[in-house]
C-alpha cells in the first residue's frame, strides 16, 4: 500500500514577531528622534516619546497604557463580588421548594415527623449561611432537595479551592469522597513543603516528589519551589483582596458558609494554614488592598479572585509602563501583556522593545562623554539627505522632476579627463577609468578573471571649467519668537539640507552657521540642531553681521555668499564694551549700528538674500530697504517651504546668477 501524501497547513505565525518578517526599519524612529531633537528635546526623551506615541505599524506605550485603564474600568464597572452568595440562595430555594413538595405528597409519612421537618424548613434564619448550618444534618425527605443541598457544599469547595488553584472548580465537578481525600491529602503535603521550605529545610527532591504526586493540581507546572509560592501567592492575595472588597455582610456570610465546604471544616481550615504561609513567606504581595465593583454581573469566590488576580496584573502592568521613561522595556512583563491586553499587544511590546534596542545599538546615535545620547554623523547624512530631498520636491512642484545630483556639478565639461583628487564631484569617466585598470593588470604581468578590481588610481573624471569656491554665511534668528510662531523646527532643518548640500555636493564651499538672539553666536550643525528655545528678549543682527564678516575675512579668495533667515527687525547690538543693549521698539542706535555692519559686509561682495518670515508690514519694509541698500534679494517663503527656498537661492548663487530683485511670493513661486 502507498502511504499517504503529507498534509501541511499554513497559518498566521501567533508565537510572536514574525520571524520571516523583514529587519526592523529605522527610518521612522530616526524621523521622529531627529524631529525631537530639533525641537529641543534630548535625543533620549525624543526616543522615548517615539515609543510611547508609536508608529505607522505598532502601538505605542500610551495607547497600552489607555487599553489597561480601560480594561481595568470595564472589570469594576461590569461586575459585582457576592455571586457564591447568589448562587448559594438559589440552590437553597431549590432544595427547599423540592423538600416542601415531597412533604406535601408524602401521605404516608408520619404527621407528627412532617409537622417537624415543615418547622424546620419554614423557621430557617433569612441568613443563607445560617440556613446552610442548621440544614447541616437535616434528613432530607426529597433526593432532588437532598442532591441540591449536596451541590452547595461542593460548590462552596470547589469555589474555595480555585480561588487559589487554577482550574479547580472544574476539575471537582462531580466530586466524590476520594476527590475530596485527594484535595485534603494535597493540601496536607503542600503546607508540609511549603512549612519547611519557610525554615530552609526543603530540598529539590522534595519539590520534584510533590510534583510528581500533586502536579495535575498546577497548569503552570512550576519549575522549582520559589516558582510554586509566586504562583500560589499571587492566587492566595487576590483572594485575601476580594474578600476586603465585599461588604461587610457578605465578607461574614461567605466565611460562615466556607465552613460548610464539602460539608465539613476542615477545608477552610487547611486553606487558612496554607494562606498565612504564603502570607510569610511573600509578605511583598498586595494582601491588603481591596477595590470597589460597581456593575451587575455576580462573580462568584473563583470569579472575582480572577478578576481580583487580572486587577492586579494591570496594576503592575500600569507601573512598569509609568516607569518605561527610566527602564528598557524588555523589562515589561509580556506574559501579562499578553494575558491582559491580548496577544497583538504582546507583539507590538515586543517590537518596540526590539525598536529601542536596534535604535541604541545603531550608528545613528552615539555617547557622549557625559553619557547622555546624541546624534551621530551618520544620523545626520541621513536626515539631511530626507531633508535635501524634500527641499527638491519643493523646488520643483512636482516629485522627482528635479535631479538633484547635477546640483554639486563643478561646471560646464571640457571634453578632457583628469585623475582623480579626494573631495571630486564631477563624474567619472568610464571608458578611460576601465582602460587604466586593464592596463595596470597587464603592466603587472596578470590578466583581468571575473571581473576588473578598480583602485583609487585608476579613477578618471571629466574635467570641467573651473568654478569660484563660495563661503556661505546662514545667519538664523533664534529669538524666543521663533520658536513661539512654530519657526524653531523649520529654521533648524533648513540648515541641517543646507549643510548637507554643501557638505556632499559642494565639498569645496565652505558654511558657516550663526545663531542670533540677544547675542550671535557660531555654531556647529549638531549644537545648532539641539539648541533649545528659551526665553530671550533680542534679536541682534548686528552681532550675527559680526561674526560673517570675520568668516568672509578668513576665506578671502571666496565668493562670500550671506542668507540671512528672521522673523522681526533688529531690537539689539553690541556696546563698544561688547554687552548687548536691548530696546523695544527697535532703538534708532540699533537700526543704525546695524546698517552700518551691512555695508561693511557687502563691501566684500557678498551676494545677500533676507528670509523674510511671517507678515509684519514693519519689517518687510526694513527688510526691502536692506535688500535695495546692498543689492540684495528679499525671500517671503511660508514657513514649510523655508528649506527649500534657501536651498533654492544658494543654488541660484552657485551658478553665477546673483540675485536681480528676485523675490519668493507668499504662495511659494518665484516672482520677479
Amino acid at each position: 500500500m502507498s502511504r499517504p501524501e503529507p498534509r501541511a497547513r499554513y497559518g498566521r505565525y501567533v508565537g510572536g514577531p514574525d520571524p520571516l518578517a523583514p529587519p526592523l526599519d529605522l527610518s521612522e524612529a530616526l524621523d521622529a528622534v531627529s524631529e525631537g531633537v530639533m525641537a529641543g528635546y534630548s535625543p533620549e526623551q525624543s526616543m522615548r516619546e517615539f515609543l510611547r506615541s508609536g508608529g505607522r505599524d505598532h502601538t505605542g506605550l500610551d495607547e497600552l497604557a489607555g487599553r489597561v485603564q480601560r480594561r481595568r474600568r470595564e472589570l469594576l464597572k461590569r461586575n459585582r463580588l457576592g455571586g457564591t452568595l447568589d448562587e448559594v440562595s438559589k440552590l437553597l430555594d431549590e432544595a427547599l421548594l423540592a423538600e416542601r413538595g415531597q412533604l406535601a405528597r408524602d401521605t404516608e409519612m408520619d404527621p407528627m415527623d412532617r409537622t417537624l421537618r415543615e418547622m424546620t424548613i419554614e423557621n430557617l434564619p433569612d441568613s443563607p449561611a445560617a440556613a446552610v448550618g442548621e440544614l447541616k444534618d437535616y434528613d432530607w425527605a426529597s433526593p432532588d432537595a437532598r442532591e441540591a443541598y449536596k451541590r452547595i457544599q461542593d460548590l462552596l469547595g470547589a469555589e474555595a479551592l480555585d480561588a487559589r488553584f487554577a482550574g479547580m472548580k472544574q476539575a471537582l465537578e462531580n466530586t466524590t469522597d476520594a476527590d475530596r481525600a485527594a484535595v485534603s491529602e494535597m493540601l496536607s503535603d503542600l503546607t508540609d513543603l511549603l512549612d519547611k521550605h519557610a525554615r530552609g529545610e526543603d530540598t529539590d527532591e522534595d519539590f520534584r516528589e510533590f510534583m510528581d504526586k500533586h502536579g495535575d493540581a498546577f497548569p503552570e507546572q512550576p519549575r522549582n519551589v520559589d516558582e510554586l509560592i509566586d504562583t500560589l501567592a499571587k492566587r492566595s492575595a487576590a483572594a485575601q483582596r476580594m474578600m476586603r472588597s465585599m461588604t461587610p455582610e457578605q465578607r461574614e456570610e461567605l466565611i460562615a458558609l466556607s465552613q460548610q465546604a464539602f460539608g465539613s471544616p476542615e477545608l477552610s481550615e487547611q486553606l487558612g494554614r496554607l494562606d498565612g504561609l504564603l502570607q510569610t513567606l511573600r509578605p511583598g504581595e498586595n494582601w491588603d488592598g481591596s477595590e470597589d465593583f460597581e456593575g451587575s454581573e455576580g462573580l462568584g469566590m473563583s470569579e472575582g479572585t480572577a478578576a481580583m488576580a487580572e486587577l492586579g496584573d494591570l496594576d503592575r502592568l500600569a507601573e512598569q509602563l509609568s516607569r518605561s521613561d527610566r527602564s528598557p522595556l524588555s523589562e515589561l512583563d509580556l506574559e501579562a501583556v499578553a494575558r491582559t491586553l491580548g496577544r497583538e499587544a504582546a507583539v507590538s511590546v515586543q517590537t518596540l522593545a526590539r525598536l529601542e534596542q536596534a535604535m541604541r545599538d545603531s550608528c545613528y546615535l552615539s555617547r557622549r562623554s557625559d553619557g547622555d545620547l546624541r546624534l551621530s554623523p551618520a544620523a545626520l547624512r541621513k536626515l539631511g539627505r530626507s531633508l535635501l530631498r524634500d527641499a527638491a520636491r519643493r523646488l520643483s512642484g512636482r516629485s522627482g522632476a528635479r535631479e538633484t545630483r547635477a546640483s554639486g556639478a563643478a561646471g560646464d565639461q571640457t571634453g578632457s579627463s583628469r585623475a582623480w583628487e579626494f573631495g571630486d564631484v564631477e563624474s567619472w569617466d568610464v571608458p578611460r577609468t576601465i582602460g587604466n585598470a586593464i592596463s595596470r593588470i597587464a603592466a603587472e604581468g596578470g590578466e583581468p578573471a571575473g571581473g576588473v578590481r578598480l583602485l583609487p588610481e585608476d579613477i578618471e573624471v571629466r574635467e570641467t571649467e573651473a568654478r569660484t569656491q563660495a563661503a556661505v554665511a546662514l545667519l538664523v534668528d533664534t529669538s524666543f519668537s521663533m520658536a513661539m510662531e512654530g519657526r524653531w523646527v523649520p529654521m533648524k532643518r533648513t540648515a541641517l539640507a543646507l549643510h548637507h548640500l554643501v557638505s556632499t555636493r559642494f565639498r569645496q564651499d565652505r558654511l558657516q552657521l550663526i545663531s542670533f538672539g540677544r547675542f550671535a553666536q557660531t555654531r556647529t550643525i549638531e549644537s545648532l540642531l539641539s539648541l533649545d528655545a528659551q526665553y530671550e528678549a533680542g534679536t541682534n543682527l548686528h552681532h550675527a553681521l559680526l561674526l560673517a564678516g570675520r568668516f568672509f575675512r578668513e576665506h578671502p579668495t571666496m565668493q562670500p555668499v550671506l542668507l540671512i533667515v528672521t522673523d522681526g527687525e533688529p531690537t539689539a547690538h553690541l556696546l563698544s564694551g561688547g554687552e548687548p543693549w536691548f530696546a523695544y521698539p527697535p532703538d534708532p542706535d540699533t537700526i543704525r549700528t546695524t546698517v552700518d555692519e551691512l555695508d561693511r559686509v557687502a563691501r566684500f561682495g557678498a551676494q545677500t538674500t533676507f528670509f523674510r518670515l511671517g507678515v509684519d508690514p514693519g519689517l518687510s519694509r526694513f527688510l526691502d530697504a536692506l535688500a535695495r541698500r546692498v543689492e540684495g534679494t528679499v525671500v517671503a517663503p511660508d514657513v514649510d517651504d523655508l528649506g527649500a527656498a534657501v536651498v533654492g537661492r544658494f543654488l541660484h548663487t552657485r551658478r553665477g546668477r546673483p540675485g536681480s530683485g528676485d523675490a519668493w511670493s507668499a504662495g511659494g513661486r518665484w516672482a520677479v
